[in-house]
This record gives structure tokens, sequence and C-alpha cells, in this order.
């Protein structure tokens, strides 16, 4: 789940001109994500569930040890975005995964596939910190940060639709190993993508003298986690990924033991998933104005659970169908109104520690659920543990409706088309809270 001279190009989805940058930070996320989509639904979970015929718990420490080095990767690669901008961590990141995809041709078993997974989260974070980190130095005057977002997360969402699908067809025609071998050349690409953008210099609030990274890293965690504008919808999109973390763990098993299909199931329904995605991230641009707030946060997670109880409720495919569908445009309305609420109120000096705090929570969310779901799984079974955590997320959202409101009576940072105007945060704009 981010201003600058006038864009050009082309009138794209809510009517503003969409400048070449913007285009190339869109192309970039598509075609390096559809290789990572295909790695992780067919590449891991397949050779993890379907060819080494892992357990519960080899599956949650395998998911454990991608997210606890996504978290290591994402905090630190927070501080990088701020020192060096977006682009720059982003073009080396893309660079320094292509040897770690490459070497995932190599594991002959659970133990090496999972070593390979930590090393995966932690050079694939600063992929995704960076990525987040773009929007605040492409919007304009013309192209609000709702309408960058909606771009950049439509391009994200949109390798959903064809990344597990030609994971689906590698695997069908050469074999589960050429996946890695797409996924390496797609990073290569993206890389070549970001070269050319230039980025607005970030606006400081204060004279400062560059401290010792560490501290640059407090300092970000400190202002998050002080300004309630922020806090709300980080907390919230925790909620959302502790609700989900079971399935991580358990969503391969659940193809394999409940829905008794084989590995290219997996590719294909999140190619449905990823067609939800991009039109909930252009149908956000179409929904009333009073959505683009906490409030509209809390109702759309709450709604995002509701999705996910049709996806896992039955053992029909075609209702598993209809339910990737339906919780991807939820997931893909409710990714762009999180990142823009979290835009909205941090300041350019502090972007990237900010959405480095906003992925650590969601790899956070997903790690700890993996400690309990192979004991839940082997109790209820996996499909009761999944329907519990989605109807888990229904009642914790609906529950911080009275904090979203709150949340909505504070004035922004950031001026958005949206909503038409210019305040400061609901505390003073400091780099030191």
């Amino acid at each position: 789940m981010s201003a600058r001279r006038p864009g050009t190009g082309f009138v794209g989805v809510g009517g503003g001109m969409k400048n070449k940058d913007l285009m190339r930070v869109a192309a970039a996320r598509f075609i390096s994500r559809a290789g990572g989509e295909a790695a992780f639904f067919v590449g891991i979970w397949g050779k993890a569930a379907f060819e080494f015929r892992a357990t519960p718990t080899e599956l949650a420490i395998l998911m454990a040890t991608l997210s606890i080095s996504s978290i290591i990767g994402t905090v630190l690669s927070g501080v990088l975005v701020d020192r060096y901008d977006a682009r720059r961590v982003l073009m080396v990141a893309e660079v320094f995964f292509v040897p770690v995809a490459l070497a995932f041709v190599l594991p002959g078993g659970m133990l090496q596939l999972t070593i390979l997974c930590g090393l995966l989260g932690f050079f694939g974070a600063p992929v995704m910190t960076a990525a987040a980190s773009f929007a605040p130095f492409i919007a304009d005057e013309n192209t609000s940060i709702e309408q960058v977002n909606v771009w950049i997360e439509g391009a994200s969402s949109s390798s959903f639709v064809i990344g597990p699908a030609i994971g689906a067809l590698l695997y069908k025609v050469v074999g589960l190993n050429a996946i890695w071998v797409f996924d390496a050349a797609t990073s290569l690409v993206a890389a070549l993508l970001v070269w050319r953008i230039t980025l607005r210099p970030a606006v400081r609030t204060t004279s400062r003298v560059r401290s010792h990274p560490f501290a640059e890293l407090r300092e970000g965690l400190r202002y998050t986690y002080a300004h309630r504008a922020l806090r709300y919808p980080i907390l919230l999109g925790t909620a959302i990924w502790l609700g989900f973390g079971a399935f991580g763990a358990l969503e391969p098993l659940f193809y394999r033991d409940v829905l008794l299909t084989d590995v290219a199931a997996l590719g294909w329904m999140n190619t449905l998933f990823g067609a939800g995605m991009v039109a909930g991230a252009v149908l956000f641009m179409r929904l009333p104005e009073r959505f683009g707030s906490a409030r509209g946060l809390a109702i759309v997670a709450s709604v995002v659970g509701l999705g996910a109880l049709v996806y896992v409720g039955t053992n029909q495919l075609i209702v598993v169908a209809i339910g990737a569908v339906v919780w991807g445009l939820v997931i893909g309305m409710a990714d762009v109104l999180l990142r823009t609420l979290i835009q909205r109120s941090s300041p350019d000096e502090l972007v990237g520690r900010i959405a480095g705090a906003s992925q650590m929570h969601r790899q956070a969310g997903e790690l700890l659920p993996l400690a309990v779901a192979p004991a839940l799984a082997a109790a209820f079974g996996v499909q009761a543990v999944l329907i519990g955590g989605s109807l888990t997320l229904t009642v914790v959202a609906l529950l911080t409706l009275g904090e979203a409101r709150a949340v909505d009576r504070l004035p922004y940072l950031r001026q958005t088309h949206a909503t038409g105007r210019l305040a400061a945060a609901d505390e003073p704009v400091s780099p030191i809270p």
C-alpha cells in the first residue's frame, strides 16, 4: 500500500495530466511486480506446497523468514530513500535483486528455499519502500496525490493479472525454474525505466545536519507514532494484514487440500484477484469524496474481510473465483486510500521513513499470525482458520469507526484535489517531534 512542476503527457484516470516520469514509475512497478507475483504465487508457493510437499509448520517458518527479513530491509531502506531519493534506491535495489532471484533455481528442499526467501525479503523490501515513496515528488497542481497513487497502485495491481498467469504458463510449458529467470529479467527492465526519472527536490522544514542512519530511523518512527493522522491508517493497515497473516501459511494448502487443484490454479485465481485490484484502484477515483477519509478506510477495511470470506468460505472453485475478484476489488481501493492518507500527513524529509514504517507494520501483521496458524489449522482445519481471520478483520475495522471520525477532523499537511485545502498536520510539522 505518496508537488512538483506541471506534468506533461496524456489525460488519465480522474482527468489529470500525467507526466512522463509518472508513466515510467508505473511501468517499472508493473513490469517488476509481474515477475514478483509469478515468483511468489507460483514459484515459491508452488515449489513449497506441491514439489516439496511442505507442512503448515514448514510454510509458516518460510513465511516468517520472509517477513522478518523484509522488516529489516524495510526499516533500513526508509532511511536510504530519505537520504538518496526513491529513484536511486529503487534502481539499485532492482539490480541487487537479480542474483537473488536467479539463485532460486538451486534449492533442493525446504531448508534451502527458506534461506533464499530470507534473502528475497531483505533485498526486495527496498523496492517496495521506494515505490511507496514516489507520489509526493511526482504529484503537481494538475495531478493530485490520489491520482498518482491510482496510477502506481493500478500498475502494481495489474501485475496481479498478468504475473500469476505468466507463472502458470511458464510452469506448464517450461517448468517452475523458468519463473525465476523471468523475475530477474523484469527487475533489470524496471531498473532501466527508472534511470531517467527526475523527482522534485525534497523541501526541508528545518536546516539540519545529517545524523547517524539509526538515529534517522528512530526519528522517522517517533514522528510516525506521535502523529494521530499517521498512526490511525498505519495501525488499521496492520489490522488488515493481521487478519490475513494466516493466508501466507495456509492459502496454498487451501488449494491443495480443500479445493484439490494443482499448482497452476494458484496462478489463475490470483490473476482474477489482480483484475479485481485494478478495478478497485480505478473505482477509488469514482467514489464520493467522503470515502477519501479515515472513516472511508474503516468501512473499506471491514468490506475487505467480507470479500475474503467469500473467497475462502466454500470448496466450490467458481465461488472462489468470484471471491477472488470481489476481494481484489476492495483491497485495490484500500491500498490507494491507505497510501494516500499516510502521504497527506508525511513531510518531505520523512516520506521514506514513514513509508518504511508502514511497510514494517504490514510485514509484522503478516508475521505474527504465523506463530499460531499451524496449530490452529491442526485443531480446526485450514479453511476454518482462514474464515476466522476474515471475520476478525471485519469486526476490528468497524470498532475503529469512532477513532476514524476523530482523525477526519484533523487537518492535512498536503493539499489534495479531493479536499482542495492546505493545512498543517495534527501536530506541529517538525523533523524532531
